[in-house]
């Protein structure tokens, strides 16, 4: 690229010798010259002014080898016409056009440039259309993008960065429901019908006198000083199904050891397929997971819920979970179980067994949780007295095939 500073001087001195020296040519050739910089220079400044560029995108979410249109549009709002421009989108690979050698390759890992060079006149619209193969789960930023233009002559460059920051989410996968095999009449805790009653709590409305099944933990007190005789709370009766997912991101048994990518992979699919049952079979469903989310350092809770967007916002979740383990996972979920709404049934998905997490599942029991264990390690987890335990050892293809 040229720059201005360096070539005027040069001009102004042939100008000024062509003068003293009375030589017509020189005197014409550096006026031309200094004429078509002091153009390309106006030209330089001015060709990105009015350009816009934007992404339409038939739809930002989807499951592994699902396919999506993308159309990007770029436009020249003004009457100066622009003999080249060139745009470059960053873009995920995981995301990428079908495809792949579309894209210009990149200096970052599994990401390239989604590169176009177009001609606009003035207030002239092009567009470019590709067909999006979603690969991998994720969450991929795409964008800003970079326009680059000039003068008509190729001297100068103008740089700018246009275009929102958008996010293309790549739900975890579904596995079949004979591989996660669920007890047809018991897959989720105890439960009797469709829809149970519970006692919540929260909502007091009478006292009675005590009886033998009753917990210690129910005595009204005043109650009870004043007729002279144990009195219990009564609550009011509320129904509801509530499953809350609790998921362990932690692959080995001590999380600063690494990850094991496989098998984290397939705890988030076994989520999913969970999540997605739970909330066809009626349930309000909630998340949490010890691991942290994509552009995020803090671990995420998500409320039981059954409306219309809960299922895509915790496959949302889901997408994003990353191996970043921000405590150990006992600790982390008796941290989290006062807030968990009262009837709710625990599911605790790990991939890991340890001691630690048995005596949490313990003590959580204790405060009268309904609790379901699924391990996905190899060794069988140990019983826990009123805690049903599942056990779905995962195995890598490789050594399935082996065998």
């Amino acid at each position: 690229m040229y720059r201005r500073n360096r070539w005027l001087p040069v001009l102004g001195i042939i100008l000024v010798l062509g003068i003293l020296l009375q030589l017509d040519l020189l005197v014409a050739l550096s006026t031309a010259l200094l004429v078509v910089l002091s153009v390309a220079t106006w030209w330089q400044k001015h060709a990105l002014d009015g350009v816009t560029y934007r992404r339409k995108l038939h739809y930002k979410r989807g499951f592994p080898e699902e396919k999506t249109r993308l159309q990007l549009e770029v436009e020249n709002r003004k009457l100066l016409p622009l003999s080249w421009l060139r745009t470059q989108d960053p873009w995920a690979r995981a995301v990428g056009p079908e495809d792949d050698e579309v894209m210009a390759p990149s200096h970052i890992p599994d990401r390239g440039f989604l590169t176009n060079v177009f001609s606009l006149r003035w207030f002239e619209r092009a567009r470019r259309s590709y067909i999006l193969q979603f690969r991998k789960r994720g969450i991929y930023q795409v964008g800003p993008a970079r326009l680059d233009s000039g003068d008509l002559f190729g001297f100068y460059e103008q740089t700018k960065e246009q275009g929102p920051v958008e996010y293309l989410t790549v739900f975890p996968s579904l596995l079949p429901l004979k591989e996660i095999d669920l007890p047809a009449e018991d897959p989720f805790g105890d439960r009797r019908s469709r829809r149970r009653l519970f006692e919540d709590p929260n909502r007091p409305m009478g006292v009675r006198e005590y009886r033998p099944e009753d917990s210690f933990r129910r005595v009204h007190w005043p109650a009870t000083a004043r007729t002279g005789q144990l009195q219990v709370k009564v609550y009011q009766p509320t129904s509801g199904q509530v499953m809350l997912i609790c998921l362990n991101v932690s692959t080995f048994a001590r999380h600063w050891e690494g990850v094991y990518p496989e098998l984290l992979e397939h705890l988030i699919k076994f989520s999913a397929t969970l999540i997605n049952q739970g909330m066809q079979e009626g349930y309000k469903v909630g998340l949490i997971a010890n691991g942290c989310l994509a552009h995020a350092d803090q671990p995420f809770r998500i409320p039981p819920g059954r409306s219309h967007q809960q299922l895509a916002h915790l496959l949302e979740a889901l997408a994003g979970v990353t191996p970043v383990v921000t405590a150990p996972f006992e600790r982390f979920l008796l941290r989290e179980a006062p807030r968990v709404p009262f009837g709710a049934t625990l599911v605790v998905l790990t991939a890991v067994t340890s001691p630690e997490l048995a005596q949490a599942l313990i003590q959580l029991k204790k405060h009268e949780r309904r609790i379901t264990l699924i391990s996905l390690a190899l060794d069988i987890p140990p019983q826990i007295p009123g805690i049903q335990c599942l056990h779905r050892p995962f195995r890598a293809p490789d050594t399935e095939s082996e065998k």
